[in-house]
């Protein structure tokens, strides 16, 4: 009986950062078509800096109540140790991938824009392999190339029925790569705190990109402010909290394929938002990701 108690529990973690990984992939992927209806009316640069206010002052009202603060205890706090991981994190996810993010989709439809973010599991993966000492199999790396094809194909779409422009696609793919290596460098980190590792990239990240905005000589938007930090706090604060705790479950590679649903969720919910509709590329690319990330879950051990 003993013998198969590892394994039970071993199941367990799996399913329980499963969830998690799952929840996390479902509010991030809102966050594309809903602050792409932000974006005329504020710069990418401060809508960044917002949604990263937004996560930061929320948990920093959650971490503040009182039965949160009963469930953590000492191992769990950061260490001095882990600053320069910390300032890797808030470069890389907090100020690179959103700016990016958000800049390349004022040049993309929602869902085209939503569908390229599948590159960031691509990137957290192969990151995770090539820096990281985790392991790929060749149906992993076959299906790696195939959404990255599909996200060419994307790119090269001709103008009109929602295509995205090469420069749109590069930014976003930019982003992804800045994520995959926060996702990386933030597994490092899985076993201290969620909430307080989230709370200083988001706070970080927040006053950093809005005193670039300022300094760039953008002025606040107040008529975006309560959606922006709404936005901040769901998309990018509780978001990537559960994406900590999947992390910790389930290690980077395997986290990236079940936040792999996001762009997906992404993609179907800016037909709504935006009125948007898929063009026979964005459904071809669709599929062809869809495959490739199924083939990763089947083959990730």
């Amino acid at each position: 009986m003993a013998r198969d108690e590892p394994s039970q529990t071993m199941r367990r973690d799996v399913a329980r950062g499963a969830i998690y990984g799952l929840v996390s992939a479902g509010l991030f992927g809102l966050t594309a078509p809903t602050a792409k209806l932000l974006l005329p009316r504020t710069p990418p640069i401060q809508l960044a800096a917002l949604l990263y206010l937004g996560a930061g002052v929320g948990l920093t009202l959650v971490a503040a109540l009182p039965r949160v603060r009963r469930g953590r205890s000492a191992k769990d706090r950061l260490q001095r140790t882990d600053l320069p991981l910390l300032l890797a994190i808030v470069v890389s996810g907090g100020i690179l991938g959103p700016t990016l993010m958000l800049t390349g989709l004022r040049r993309v439809s929602g869902v085209a824009g939503a569908l390229l973010l599948n590159l960031e599991t691509v990137f957290t993966t192969l990151l995770a392999v090539t820096a990281f000492d985790d392991t790929l199999s060749r149906r992993e790396a076959v299906a790696a190339v195939a959404v990255m094809c599909a996200a060419g194909l994307l790119a090269y779409a001709p103008s009109g029925s929602g295509a995205t422009s090469p420069l749109g696609a590069l930014l976003i793919a930019g982003a992804c790569l800045a994520w995959g290596l926060d996702n990386n460098l933030t597994q490092r980190l899985s076993v201290r705190d969620p909430i307080r590792i989230v709370q200083v990239k988001a706070l970080s990240a927040g006053i950093v990109n809005l005193a670039l905005s300022l300094g760039l000589g953008y002025s606040i938007r107040w008529s975006v402010l309560p959606a922006s930090l709404a936005v901040g706090f769901f998309g990018y604060g509780v978001s990537i909290v559960f994406d900590v705790l999947a992390l910790r479950y389930l290690g980077a590679a395997r986290e990236a394929v079940f936040f792999a649903a996001a762009p997906f969720v992404g993609a179907v919910a800016a037909i709504p938002i935006l009125g948007e509709s898929f063009g026979l590329r964005q459904g071809v690319a669709g599929v062809v990701m869809l495959l490739g990330l199924w083939v990763m879950v089947s083959s990730s051990r």
